[in-house]
């Protein structure tokens, strides 16, 4: 049950918890929520504090709810904290906890000792494992790794470390892995995402398995954004997006002690600029590599490991669906072109065209690599499609004719320069669509290397 319980002095007020289990909350700092829950054990509870601050809190203890003791001292570090507890009162006594803020035991340090669960030896980065056909042309050119800007494992750790601080957006609620998730290949699920004042993207976000890999090197579905190290920084000062401004957001990471020594370890020197978290962010996405899959399993063992409908998929993929004309390689990248897929016409988002003005430009988009495609639903600049089944559905019947599509989309010559039309029947649809899940990567979604770096609690 909950109690009506207001503390003295307010600004220290939280949450109480009896070990009858009543709780009480009283005025929290601004943006921070706390609740409780009964644990599975006897005389057990769990603690959940949301702190976009990043305050330390207390736990205390008191027999009378009058004369409290320190019990536990905790510092969230990225909006969140979680304890378990357990309290076992003397015979007879009623004890009460609560969880306090206090300015006046903000002391502890954030250091990564404390604040990020690293590893003690830093995790490779800068040295993947890569498949033979990933050392060779056509796919050695398609890497966009700047000479100035080569992976580490220092830089790329600072930028694991960035790339999940929500002190990159102004209220510091959303991360750059807000919209690009592990567990869904670094998309987030959504037609479009949601931003640090819930507004809504324009765009679906785009997958980051094997970002490293794109031979026309620029990034965004229209192609803005002309190198990785541009792409980084502009959503964290996009109005709708993260809201930062570069100078507020390096202002905020010297704050923090435990950037000091990321950026000391990655750079050399303790001082944030805006261009060292654009090197190291861009490092870290370089980094999620996607190499394990069944399919390249196959590769190398001439795709003895696939099932029938599998190697029948890949067929079709390679063949009469035409599909490697736009995802070549073992990495499933284009190659030069950036092309247009007939989703539509007229044009409802002009894309490269609207940022190039040039009327041969509307309606083409940047083509990502295939690789975790099963996990990065929904599909297309603007998320229109919800599964694999409605993309292969649309290739099949549904591609629109307009004065950019292109060439692989159309019927060649001598007939006429109309859409291509597949007409696969429902068994080869099926096996294109199994064919396109053997290109998904598990290592990469579990990875810990790429997962959250940072102490939550529990």
């Amino acid at each position: 049950m909950k109690s009506s319980i207001r503390f003295s002095p307010l600004k220290i007020a939280a949450l109480a918890l009896a070990a009858s289990a009543p709780w009480a909350v009283a005025q929290l700092p601004a943006g921070s929520a706390l609740s409780i829950a009964p644990g599975a054990a006897a005389n057990s509870a769990s603690v959940s504090v949301t702190d976009p601050g990043n305050h330390v809190w207390v736990l205390q203890s008191s027999p009378n709810l009058s004369t409290w003791t320190d019990v536990e001292t905790w510092k969230v570090f990225n909006g969140n904290f979680h304890r378990r507890l357990s309290y076992t009162p003397a015979p007879g006594l009623r004890l009460f906890y609560r969880t306090v803020f206090d300015p006046a035991h903000a002391g502890i340090p954030s250091t990564t000792a404390n604040a990020l669960l690293l590893p003690p030896t830093l995790a490779n980065y800068a040295a993947p494992a890569l498949p033979p056909s990933f050392l060779v042309q056509p796919i050695l050119g398609q890497d966009n790794t700047p000479a100035t800007n080569p992976v580490t494992n220092a830089a790329a750790t600072l930028g694991r470390a960035l790339f999940y601080d929500k002190r990159l957006s102004l209220n510091q609620t959303i991360s750059c892995s807000s919209c690009h998730q592990q567990a869904r290949g670094f998309s987030d699920g959504r037609k479009f995402s949601v931003g640090f004042q819930g507004g809504l993207t324009g765009r679906n976000s785009m997958g980051l398995s094997n970002a490293r890999w794109y031979q026309r090197r620029a990034f965004f579905w229209d192609e803005r954004a002309a190198t990785l190290e541009d792409q980084v920084l502009q959503p964290i000062q996009n109005t709708t997006e993260m809201g930062m401004t570069l100078t507020g957001l390096v202002t905020r990471l010297s704050a923090e002690p435990y950037y000091a020594t990321l950026f000391t370890n990655a750079f050399g020197s303790a001082t944030v600029t805006s261009d060292l978290i654009s090197r190291a962010l861009a490092q870290f996405v370089r980094s999620i590599i996607s190499t394990h899959t069944k399919f390249d399993t196959g590769a190398a063992t001439g795709f003895a490991n696939f099932t029938p409908q599998e190697n029948q998929g890949r067929q079709i993929f390679n063949t009469v669906g035409n599909c490697a004309a736009c995802h070549g390689t073992d990495n499933f990248v284009p190659g030069p072109a950036i092309n247009n897929n007939g989703l539509e016409f007229p044009f409802v988002d002009l894309g490269r065209g609207g940022i190039t003005g040039l009327a041969a430009d509307n309606g083409l988009f940047k083509v990502p690599s295939l690789r975790n495609i099963e996990l990065t639903a929904p599909y297309m600049h603007d998320g229109r499609f919800a599964t694999l089944e409605e993309v292969v559905e649309f290739y099949d019947h549904g591609v629109v004719d307009n004065p950019n599509l292109s060439p692989p989309l159309r019927n060649p010559p001598p007939g006429p320069p109309t859409p291509r039309r597949l007409n696969l029947t429902a068994v080869q649809k099926a096996a294109l669509v199994a064919f396109l899940k053997t290109l998904t990567d598990t290592t990469v979604t579990s990875d810990p290397k790429f997962s959250d770096p940072f102490n939550y609690g529990d």
